[in-house]
């Protein structure tokens, strides 16, 4: 595959766009072109983000309610593509799968979010939207900085991650991509490093965007360790990632 083919091909390939064919094509470019390994995890980092700052849990009633009333939502007739036109919306879609993709990481999260809210209406979940508006208001204060700076890592295990700082607003976002699980017990925990001092900067449970506690102005780093569930007030584990905070 030529370079630019499969470079027009990394942000489907991030976000598992692609068919198996021209997704084991974009794997072997990959591994010998390191500016396309940067954009694919920039584009992972990114859709996680997008997706995540929107996201909420569903409530457990949330599958009965939706079973219970399938029987009476009508079932659309099967639409069937005209024989001329499907192999070129296939050739179309594949290419715009990168504006698709991430709008529909967006919309899904958000609609699914009214969805949710509108099948209980209580204190929790009204609460929980509050908090989950409150975390958007902040990723997206950091984000639109002016100031905003951005710094990409990788971790020991492998996880893709993403902090963008602004020194105006005195915070930063952690962002991951492709984070294993972290397993029983345990969860992935952030830190602050002030001088060769590790202080707490929140817990991250899977791929997603986290704005970081604590004071990011006089700190070093960020660093991302495994512990024990609800987090430690010190690391107990060796660092799985120890990044630099963008200058």
């Amino acid at each position: 595959m030529k370079h630019h083919a499969a470079h027009t091909l990394v942000a489907a390939y991030a976000l598992g766009a692609l068919e198996s064919d021209e997704r084991e094509d974009v794997d072997a470019h990959l591994r010998a072109c390191a500016a396309c390994r940067q954009e694919a995890a920039e584009f992972q980092a990114t859709a996680a983000r997008l997706a995540a700052a929107v996201s909420q849990p569903p409530p457990p009633a949330a599958k009965a309610q939706v079973m219970a009333a399938i029987d009476g939502v009508r079932q659309l007739p099967q639409r069937i593509p005209a024989a001329s036109t499907a192999p070129v919306l296939g050739g179309i879609l594949r290419r715009r799968a990168v504006p698709l993709a991430l709008a529909a990481s967006v919309a899904a999260a958000a609609l699914g979010g009214v969805a949710v809210w509108q099948t209980q209406n209580g204190q929790d979940l009204e609460q929980q939207a509050r908090q989950a508006q409150q975390q958007l208001d902040a990723v997206s204060a950091v984000l639109a900085a002016p100031d905003a700076r951005t710094v990409h890592g990788r971790a020991a295990n492998g996880a893709l991650t993403t902090v963008v700082a602004s020194e105006r607003q005195n915070q930063a976002v952690f962002t991951a991509a492709n984070l294993p699980a972290p397993g029983p017990g345990k969860t992935y925990q952030l830190w602050l490093n002030h001088d060769g001092t590790m202080r707490p900067a929140g817990l991250i449970h899977g791929d997603g965007t986290v704005v970081l506690t604590g004071n990011p102005a006089d700190a070093g780093a960020v660093g991302l360790t495994l512990e024990p569930t609800g987090g430690s007030p010190q690391p107990t584990t060796n660092p799985l990632l120890l990044m630099p905070l963008p200058a």
